[in-house]
């Protein structure tokens, strides 16, 4: 079998949990041929890979949509007035009443010219008949414009070649669920969807807080997201998630039911055995850990304040942050800022880091994102009992606290999102409590090996490739 992988903004470029989790794929089903497609922003950002691919990557395609501001001649483009009906329907109608079919069948038409449609005398009409319905106080100018700009991107990856393959399998909605939708569709090839996050939800939130997005688009911005996962949740045979939470959301999204399948991250604890047993010979101490990229989503600055804290209670406490530091360069030298602001010591960035070489000298892990899926460094870290205290975002509560019916007990705790005190507050409980922290670490282990087992994983997901595949949807 043949499968095309279809990623953005992470594999092979960028480490994380969702790059993470497709070098487990694509290692542990040697049996089956991948194609990488990937979408990345600019060549000067993403064009070093990060990741030793295994043999059965065959091909890596990527497309940069920073190469959108290249493309600078277009070809003259006519199109009919259906077709021009379509497009007015998927500029400016509500997502659920586009016809959806109809849109597709235009990309497969014209899917080598889709750039040459926003120059199109169609295009700036549509644009013209919006601007007056809305009684814009923009330049028009400035409105055309920023339509171009929204759908430039999505017009630019359609345009390109598509990787051959039996099976297209994309690991989020957005730009790689309209990708495979569109390769779907045109090779009459099926089609999986995987979302860790739930991709609308943390583009809405990243447009709301966005100040490259002019206020008056940003609803535009956020309508047409949706519109890419609803495209994306109409055109895939089956769709997994991570946990319960996941697949409620995306019902909410007009996902229909009958397509989701559950299937949450896994980690084989076999491969933390030896840093579990370093653990046990451990001396208490105060050695806190965070494994994370130094990104706004992430919320290291409270981290770094909730630190703070800790040292005037705990001052021998240390801190050690693994991860990429490059992604968001600005963010990272705010948050250096913050501490010489505040005049913390001992916290120490490690960048991109052998992580299992460190976490045998941790007492406790720290997560304080305001977004997340289903963490796979807090997998990680619980296989290597390592108790945690996270923000109630994602999963997080699911896996320290345990699922319904599940009675192991406590593996860390939480703490609300943007709460620095509360976060040191439980960090100094766990710290000054030996007993409890190894009791909390033994419970997290004793929960991996029970309901997040990686060769679980796997089993479904290789029977979902064979069965999907074959062309049996998630609707029969």
């Amino acid at each position: 079998m043949r499968v095309c992988l279809i990623c953005e903004g992470c594999y092979p470029y960028v480490p994380g949990g969702v790059s993470g989790w497709i070098q487990m794929l694509c290692s542990a089903f040697k049996e089956i041929d991948f194609v990488i497609w990937s979408i990345a922003t600019t060549r000067e950002e993403m064009s070093e890979t990060v990741y030793e691919m295994p043999l059965n990557i065959k091909e890596v395609h990527t497309l940069y949509l920073g190469d959108v501001a290249l493309q600078k001649a277009h070809r003259r483009i006519v199109l009919s007035r259906r077709e021009k009906d379509v497009l007015r329907e998927l500029m400016t109608a509500p997502a659920q009443g586009i016809d959806w079919s109809a849109i597709l069948e235009l990309v497969r038409k014209y899917r080598q010219r889709m750039s040459d449609i926003l120059m199109s005398e169609a295009f700036y009409d549509i644009c013209l008949e919006e601007y007056q319905r809305q009684e814009s106080g923009k330049v028009f100018n400035h409105f055309l414009w920023n339509f171009r700009g929204i759908y430039f991107p999505l017009m630019y990856i359609l345009s390109g070649e598509i990787p051959q393959a039996e099976l297209y399998h994309a690991v989020s909605t957005g730009y790689a669920g309209i990708l495979g939708s569109c390769a779907s569709y045109v090779t009459g090839k099926p089609f999986l969807l995987s979302e860790h996050g739930i991709y609308t939800r943390e583009r809405e939130e990243d447009i709301i807080r966005s100040q490259w997005v002019d206020g008056a688009f940003k609803q535009i911005w956020i309508d047409f997201f949706k519109k890419l996962s609803l495209i994306a949740y109409q055109q895939a045979d089956r769709v997994t998630t991570l946990f319960e939470m996941n697949r409620t959301l995306q019902i909410e999204l007009h996902c229909p039911a009958q397509k989701i399948q559950l299937i949450p991250n896994g980690v084989a604890c076999t491969e933390y055995d030896k840093i579990w047993r370093e653990r046990c010979r451990k001396s208490d101490g105060a050695v806190i850990g965070a494994v994370l990229r130094v990104v706004p989503v992430k919320d290291v600055k409270t981290m770094l304040l909730a630190f703070d804290l800790v040292k005037k209670k705990v001052p021998q406490a240390e801190l050690k942050i693994m991860g990429n530091c490059g992604e968001a360069p600005a963010y990272y030298e705010e948050c250096l800022e913050l501490l010489e602001e505040l005049g913390t010591q001992d916290v120490t960035f490690l960048g991109q880091v052998n992580v299992t070489a460190h976490l045998p000298q941790i007492d406790l892990l720290l997560l304080s994102s305001i977004s997340e899926g289903q963490p796979l460094a807090m997998l990680e870290g619980m296989a290597a009992g390592i108790p945690f205290v996270a923000t109630n975002v994602g999963n997080c509560q699911e896996l320290l606290e345990g699922m319904p019916g599940d009675l192991l007990g406590l593996a860390g705790r939480i703490v609300p999102v943007m709460d620095s005190a509360a976060m040191a507050e439980a960090v100094v409980d766990c710290i000054n409590n030996p007993k409890l922290r190894r009791q909390m670490g033994e419970t997290g282990r004793m929960r991996v090996e029970t309901y997040y087992s990686k060769e679980a994983v796997l089993k479904e997901f290789r029977q979902l490739y064979q069965t999907v595949g074959q062309g049996k949807s998630g609707e029969e």
